[in-house]
């Protein structure tokens, strides 16, 4: 079947969703992150952490699929995701040294800690790199995203993006109409996006 997030499961009964989320723990690697200012594209996985797993990335608001990255045209997940989320725009961007216009420049603004207002939606159809978002005591996770992940990240959640040492990612963007991407760098904690997150994904902490 089409996998998914477990989080999801009003598309799906029990039985199948399990069977998904014991799938989808062997696709998807997060971990928290150790505090070293050395290369940000290294792993930079805290000592003795283990994986977070994919609840735990739902509590966040996380949301996570994997994609058949040849076929998923025919495949017919994303077409559903489509039409389930309201996914209306989509284009293709190329991250790497010889196809990205101003590249330092463009490289170090993704790795600005900020918000978005709308969901933050990639599906990598080849290479790799790192999402970085906040949990709920304010640590960083590391998700690593590689070809056939799709992963969308809630609006209000802070985060940022880098590449891995392989300095290449070629990923589907998709928007919820009008295609708007403008960060909110952080502090930003009394915008609209951000008091909705909390009040969305941290009740349980309260």
């Amino acid at each position: 079947p089409p996998t998914f997030l477990q989080g999801q499961a009003s598309a799906c009964d029990r039985e199948t969703c399990s069977t998904v989320s014991r799938t989808l723990a062997a696709m998807v690697q997060a971990w928290y992150m150790d505090s070293s200012s050395a290369d940000q594209r290294l792993p930079h996985r805290l000592a003795g952490s283990p994986e977070v797993p994919l609840e735990e990335l739902a509590t966040l608001g996380v949301l996570y699929w994997k994609l058949d990255p040849e076929r998923y045209e025919e495949e017919g997940t994303l077409s559903s995701l489509r039409a389930q989320r309201g996914y209306t725009y989509s284009d293709v961007i190329t991250v790497s040294p010889e196809k990205l216009p101003n590249y330092e420049e463009r490289i170090k603004m993704f790795f600005e800690e900020h918000i978005h207002s709308d969901e933050e939606i990639r599906f990598v159809l080849d290479g790799s790199g790192y999402f970085d978002v906040r949990d709920h005591q304010d640590r960083w996770v590391r998700v690593l995203v590689e070809k056939g992940d799709l992963l969308v990240l809630p609006a209000g959640i802070y985060h940022r993006f880098t590449l891995d040492s392989k300095n290449y990612i070629k990923a589907m963007r998709l928007f919820q109409g009008e295609p708007v991407w403008t960060p909110i760098n952080r502090p930003a904690d009394e915008h609209p996006a951000r008091v909705s997150y909390l009040q969305s994904h941290c009740q349980r902490e309260a």
